[in-house]
């Protein structure tokens, strides 16, 4: 079989598009490749999306805490606490756990029946999971910038009249995320290196269709070899991981367009070993 013929067999496997079976022997470097690669879309999925959503929630967490009611920051303070304080396998594992345990055939709200069997799967308990966990951690990393925003900035705000909903998008998001954007760039970086813990914890691989790493482990116990599947999602890895410094880079120098070339900070990329 040819390499052209194994990526048009195996470049969509973990989409259910293409051939069912995985191969069972003479695993050559374009299987690998190839289904490493076909599984990488999944941690784009929950990556991408992790990060667009969280960005937001992140965004009304920091404005909670920030608040002066105990109401509205207490609430922000634990949820940042718990996401933040506990490991992410487990909040994996308690979210199946907890999920798995909703009646199948549904809930019953008002008359009509919510089905509940779909959010044990990875593409949406999984994501769910990640989604706060990234929003915890963006969200303290927003609040610092908040409180950070020069003091010259509000005066000038204050000066000028604007108020509420117009000193906030004028003034204070743009200089928040001016300075905090260093420091998310690395949560971004960090949230698509933990989408490979999905498959390791509770969240099943429905028909064999996981992600980059699920497949690297395929091939690591299959061929005893763990030296050349690793490599190759690590290398997958790399990549997204320069993608996402230069996408990240082009917002940063956005934000900071107003500044004169030798003063624009430049993004300093610090990959967190465990978290």
């Amino acid at each position: 079989m040819s390499c052209t013929e194994i990526i048009a067999d195996y470049g969509l496997r973990s989409l259910g598009i293409g051939e069912r079976l995985l191969p069972r022997s003479d695993f050559t470097l374009c299987h690998q490749f190839t289904l490493i690669g076909s599984g990488l879309i999944w941690n784009i999925y929950f990556g991408v999306l992790a990060l667009a959503f969280g960005f937001f929630l992140a965004t009304g967490l920091a404005l909670a805490k920030a608040a002066e009611a105990p109401l509205i920051r207490k609430p922000a303070e634990w949820f940042i606490f718990v996401f933040r304080g506990s490991p992410l396998f487990i909040q994996f594992f308690l979210a199946y756990e907890a999920l798995v345990m909703l009646p199948r055939a549904g809930i019953n709200i008002f008359g009509l029946t919510v089905q509940t069997s779909w959010v044990t799967s990875a593409w949406a308990g999984a994501l769910f999971v990640l989604f706060l966990n990234t929003a915890a951690y963006s969200a303290e990393i927003f609040y610092g910038a908040l409180r950070s925003v020069p003091k010259g900035d509000i005066e000038a705000a204050d000066a000028y009249g604007l108020t509420g909903w117009n000193k906030f998008r004028r003034v204070l998001w743009p200089t928040m995320l001016r300075l905090a954007w260093p420091a998310y760039t690395n949560e971004a970086i960090f949230l698509f290196h933990a989408t490979t813990l999905v498959f390791f914890s509770g969240f099943p691989a429905y028909q064999q269709r996981g992600d980059a790493l699920y497949y690297a482990k395929f091939f690591a116990d299959k061929t005893f070899n763990p030296f050349i599947p690793y490599p190759i999602a690590a290398f997958y890895f790399i990549c997204v991981t320069l993608a996402l410094i230069g996408l990240f880079g082009v917002v940063n120098r956005r934000l900071n367009r107003h500044l004169p070339q030798a003063h624009r900070p430049r993004l300093r990329i610090r990959p967190q070993i465990i978290r």
